[in-house]
């Protein structure tokens, strides 16, 4: 492990060079056989090996006080004052506002670091975009909402907590510099970048989740779901090791986590590109179980039972008014909610009636892998006829939600030409909207009468 001043020279990439200066002046080790760069690279940053490299190498190490967060930024005192005054539900709070001083103070020790975010254009998250954008094409991929969810509370935070914590420290904050603008773009910075250090599993139950933190060089990995990379933790350094082996010219991939193609975009502001996210999902809102279920009653009896067998579910938090059911490439992510609900919705009265006396099943009726095995690909075409109607018409629903056609998005994928007229935005959501509904579509093979 060294690290070169000479070779860490980027050519024509002046806030890069100090960077890479400021790395090596914290003791940050990088391995000889990686190098950053901003060509060659899927985004503007990336790292690219400059030699073959094994399984199980270190790639390089970052000292614990190269972290940015807040512990180790200058405005630490002052936060850890006010500490109850900035507690809330993201815990992002402490951060952003160390991130607001650090950004804008020339003599910030981490100033070559953030420099390399000039202006925060290159952040591309669907917040950014008019609503009209998301509305038309994202309809459908439960993007929209969560923006509008995300920026309601993005303004409701800053209004409430960070605009009255930084007047009462004007020789460190200026509302007029510090504005809803910059916390919003330094809220999608730290969406994109930033890292969660993961508990314990003896602490998982008991404690809040760490906060987020920067990580300088870390953060310049890409994403991808088949990586090749993976971030450690010591309680001295964090390392990113080589998970598979990696020839000269390829790039390194870190992951983020096993992400679907709408999250990453969500979160991120990228997408991988149809059929290479082995993580992708599709959400089935659970509100259109209950629909498809009401299509089926017969009676104002049935309708009557089933609002109560609903209820009940709403009780056991089977389900919500929110709420989805997932489904990834190989079957249900939520099969114990999926297979509970279908169950239950489809029990006769004397069947609902005799499980609401016992209050419930015993555990061994149907046991964790025999709910996965029912929902799978290979076990959905078994399932009972009612419940696989239930899960078809959901599907279809799903899918009629969708502002663009099925077909259309297909041919638009397939057409070179087309394709590379449109927008980084339009392709983006493209690959979304596309594996979402590929997902869906081969739910209704596998459910169809």
């Amino acid at each position: 492990m060294a690290t070169d001043a000479k070779r860490l020279k980027t050519e024509g990439s002046d806030p890069l060079q100090s960077f890479l200066q400021w790395c090596e002046g914290v003791g940050l080790k990088l391995n000889n056989k990686v190098y950053i760069s901003n060509e060659g690279t899927v985004a503007e940053y990336g790292m690219l090996a400059k030699e073959d490299i094994d399984e199980g190498e270190l790639l390089f190490t970052i000292p614990r006080m190269a972290l940015l967060h807040q512990g180790t930024t200058k405005v630490l005192a002052v936060l850890e004052e006010g500490k109850a005054s900035l507690e809330n539900t993201s815990g992002w709070v402490p951060l952003l506002l160390a991130l607001m001083y650090e950004y804008t103070s020339p003599q910030s020790h981490w100033r070559p670091y953030l420099s390399l975010w000039s202006d925060f254009t290159a952040l591309d998250h669907p917040m950014f975009w008019s609503k009209d954008e998301r509305d038309r094409l994202l309809k459908g991929t439960g993007i929209p909402e969560a923006v509008d969810t995300d920026l309601t509370n993005i303004q409701k935070e800053y209004k409430d907590i960070v605009l009255p914590f930084i007047t009462l420290h004007p020789d460190l904050w200026d509302p007029e510099r510090h504005t809803l603008d910059l916390y919003r773009s330094l809220v999608a910075f730290v969406m994109a970048y930033s890292f969660q250090e993961p508990l314990d599993e003896e602490d998982e139950d008991e404690k809040d989740p760490n906060p987020p933190m920067m990580v300088p060089i870390a953060d310049m990995l890409n994403h991808v779901s088949n990586h090749n990379a993976n971030l450690e933790y010591t309680p001295e350094c964090l390392k990113m090791v080589s998970v598979r082996s990696i020839r000269k010219g390829e790039e390194v991939f870190n992951t983020y986590g096993q992400m679907a193609n709408w999250q990453l975009l969500h979160m991120y502001g990228f997408a991988e590109p149809y059929q290479s996210n082995s993580n992708d999902t599709a959400d089935i809102p659970m509100s259109n179980v209950y629909k498809a279920a009401v299509q089926v009653t017969r009676s104002e009896a049935e309708q009557r039972l089933l609002v109560e067998k609903w209820s009940l579910l709403c009780e056991m938090e089977m389900v919500g008014d929110k709420g989805v059911f997932i489904f990834g490439k190989s079957g249900s992510l939520t099969d114990t909610e999926m297979y509970t609900t279908l169950k239950i919705l489809c029990m006769s009265v004397e069947e609902f009636e005799d499980f609401r006396e016992n209050e419930g099943w015993e555990e061994a009726d149907d046991d964790e892998e025999k709910m996965l095995q029912a929902l799978s690909n290979e076990g959905l075409p078994s399932l009972p006829p009612l419940w696989r109607h239930l899960v078809h018409a959901a599907a279809r629903f799903t899918l009629d939600s969708y502002g663009e056609d099925m077909l259309k998005d297909k041919v638009l994928l397939e057409d070179k030409d087309g394709y590379a007229k449109l927008s980084s935005r339009q392709r983006r959501a493209l690959q979304v909207r596309y594996g979402q509904k590929t997902i869906l579509h081969q739910l209704l093979e596998l459910t169809k009468p």
